[in-house]
């Protein structure tokens, strides 16, 4: 009996010190959904799975969360199978940015003082753990440009694929109808 009460608690300990590691990720997760927001466009399969679902190529867009009037369009790389339906896969780091003005774009005064250069405007995990795509933004004051760059990284080791997108940032007309 005593065994048996030794055995609990110790597997009770073990229990809550993995319950508080899971709370952090799960706490680091949606503090890494916090930056931006991204809505799904549509997606393509790629590779046919026989079980579970298959690979594909998602698009989605996003609002740049500090500057009203640019949109970027991200297409990536979605892991299939067993392990992707069930969220255990590890998405590639390819990917794809385009980012257009879409309004009226007034630069806050940290952006273009250059103050706010390399700014993570989104980044969202593509793997249960320590794998994420990230897209940051930087200001050309000479071009009058905004700088999109997309890249992959992980806790251990990065990736060197990286893709990066401009807005020239100009007056925006609206026609009278």
């Amino acid at each position: 009996m005593r065994i048996h009460v030794t055995r609990t608690r110790a597997i009770m300990r073990l229990a809550g010190r993995t319950g508080a590691f899971l709370t952090a990720l799960l706490v680091m997760g949606t503090s890494w959904a916090t930056v931006g927001q991204a809505e799904t466009i549509g997606e393509v399969s790629t590779t046919f799975k026989l079980l579970g679902a298959n690979d594909k190529i998602v698009i989605e867009a996003f609002d740049d969360p500090h500057i009203s009037g640019a949109t970027c369009y991200l297409s990536r790389a979605k892991t299939g199978g067993i392990k992707g339906t069930v969220g255990l896969a590890e998405d590639k780091s390819d990917a794809s940015i385009a980012c257009r003005q879409t309004g009226p774009i007034v630069l806050p005064k940290d952006v273009a003082s250059g103050k706010d250069d390399g700014e993570r405007v989104f980044r969202k995990s593509t793997s249960l753990l320590f794998k994420k795509m990230q897209v940051v933004r930087f200001y050309d004051p000479k071009r009058n440009t905004l700088v999109y760059l997309t890249y992959s990284d992980k806790f251990i080791d990065g990736s060197p694929k990286n893709s990066i997108s401009t807005i020239v940032v100009r007056p925006w007309e609206q026609k009278n109808q």
